[in-house]
């Protein structure tokens, strides 16, 4: 396909670099298999200890040059990147929706979202603001700057390919640290194509070697990793199992972690609510990306009022939906990442019926022309309740639950009411319900949402949430001195040396 050739991914046995370099390696092969059609794409050899060693050791040379540039320096950079992102936009994102599945316009969206963080890191770069404070002491200042940590981990997972990876280098490297990619490796040709497209622009500028590097590999370099204590901060994005075993390991050597985890968002459709609005919101939640997002909607909260009058809306809804290559730009959804995923969609749909669940739109695999990859799931509706195991789990599909309630205490505490506190929403047109859903006894999701749905963030908020969901911040507002050191520094010009405190010390 001419995006491949395009973007240089098919890279033969090639899935470890240093910036420009590409290492030899005795790694296993990665085949990435494309889920719109089955097709191989490419193999990809992945990592051994010794390839590893060889990035760790040139990201630590590249450091000590890089965070010695000027921050604007660094971000001139960035900006050059955002420009060549926009030369390639249809490419990668194409790339991005055949690897993984998403919809052609998601795809394109991702891209999207790496252009806007490099428009962000920029005007970032020249506003790494400290604070001046007034000394108890005569003829003293106080003030605090921020450093750059130094080599900075990245574990990424194959629903947003590109754009989580953007999110954190472009902040990280405008901040003078460099990184260390280990994409999924579900999805290791998308980020071969970023690692060129950065290389290009890094060759150019006489970047250091080592700033900017990618290995593929399975969970044992993530292990790596996290356990390695040259790894200043490591940012994991992916499920609460592998962000709670990243944790541990990285704060049983005192380092630091930026975990994006799980979510089981919900949106609460208020009496007042604009249905027409709300559909929209809850509808595209819920089936964008085939339901894996970490942002998808998984339960519907519905007051008892306009509860069957929605129900009816949101089942038309799904009947109008077109299921098939997400190239197509007709369809709305396109197929799982694979067939485990696939596998765990069928295990969810018995576990909710065995628990008393009462599907009002079937799910199933879809076969026949069009679907050979064996991907391809209906998005479904289930009546359920808050407290099904299977409602309390985060499932990466396209299966929604419905559920009334009468109090907007009560749709609350049932949205409140799961591990999970990634995204939350509520339609109403009420000013009351909709400042008591904002306030301190309202949503504890760090992110909470009026009148839009759970599904899709700006750059320009810190993105992330709490509870299982792990508590990081990504992306907008002051988000970046996550990836940097704070250092309070007094300064005393007198020709004295009194103490804090008015303490005496006398010689």
């Amino acid at each position: 396909m001419q995006f491949l050739s395009q973007l240089q991914v098919q890279q033969k046995n090639k899935g470890v670099s240093t910036g420009t370099k590409w290492l030899s390696s005795k790694g296993a092969a990665i085949d990435s298999y494309s889920p719109v059609d089955g097709q191989l794409i490419a193999s990809v050899k992945s990592a051994d200890k010794e390839s590893y060693e060889a990035v760790v050791q040139q990201a630590q040379t590249a450091f000590a040059e890089w965070r010695t540039w000027p921050a604007p320096k660094r971000g001139d950079i960035v900006r050059q990147i955002g420009e060549e992102l926009r030369l390639q936009k249809h490419a990668l994102g194409q790339l991005v929706s055949y690897e993984m599945g998403k919809s052609l316009q998601e795809g394109l969206g991702e891209v999207q979202e790496m252009i806007d963080i490099c428009d962000f890191a920029v005007g970032l770069s020249r506003q790494l603001h400290g604070l001046t404070m007034h000394s108890e002491r005569p003829g003293h200042r106080m003030y605090e700057q921020y450093h750059p940590l130094g080599i900075v981990g990245i574990i990424s997972a194959f629903n947003f390919p590109v754009a989580v990876w953007s999110w954190n280098t472009t902040l990280a490297w405008v901040c003078g640290d460099v990184c260390i990619w280990k994409p999924s490796e579900k999805t290791p040709l998308c980020a071969i194509a970023c690692q060129n497209i950065t290389a290009k622009v890094f060759k150019k500028n006489n970047v250091p070697e080592g700033v900017n590097n990618l290995i593929v590999g399975d969970r044992i370099v993530g292990e790596w990793m996290s356990n390695d204590t040259r790894i200043a901060l490591v940012s994991a994005t992916g499920s609460t199992r592998m962000g709670k075993a990243v944790s541990a390991a990285v704060a049983g050597r005192l380092g630091r972690s930026l975990l994006e985890l799980g979510g089981n968002n919900a949106i609460i459709i208020s009496k007042d609510a604009d249905l027409d609005m709300a559909l929209i919101g809850a509808a595209f939640g819920a089936v964008g990306t085939a339901g894996q997002r970490c942002t998808s909607t998984r339960r519907l909260i519905i007051h008892e009022k306009v509860y069957n009058k929605f129900k009816d809306k949101l089942v038309h809804a799904y009947g109008q939906l077109k299921i098939g290559d997400p190239l197509n730009e007709k369809n709305h959804v396109g197929p799982l990442i694979d067939t485990m995923a696939v596998e765990m969609y069928k295990d969810a749909i018995e576990k909710c019926k065995a628990e008393g669940g009462n599907f009002v739109v079937e799910g199933g695999v879809l076969k026949g022309k069009g679907y050979e990859s064996g991907c391809y799931v209906k998005p479904c509706i289930a009546e359920a309740k808050n407290s099904y195991a299977i409602v309390q789990h985060e499932t990466f599909a396209p299966i929604l639950y419905l559920m009334k309630y009468k109090t907007l205490e009560e749709a609350i505490a049932m949205q409140n009411g799961v591990p999970q506190g990634l995204s939350s929403a509520i339609m109403t047109n009420n000013l009351r319900e909709a400042e008591q859903y904002l306030s301190a006894a309202g949503s504890d999701c760090g992110i909470a949402n009026v009148n839009i749905g759970t599904s899709g963030a700006e750059i320009g908020g810190a993105f992330g949430g709490e509870k299982e969901t792990g508590g990081g911040r990504e992306s907008g507002s002051d988000a970046w001195k996550v990836y940097m050191r704070r250092q309070t520094n007094t300064i005393n010009y007198t020709d004295k040396l009194p103490l804090a405190q008015g303490i005496k010390f006398d010689l």
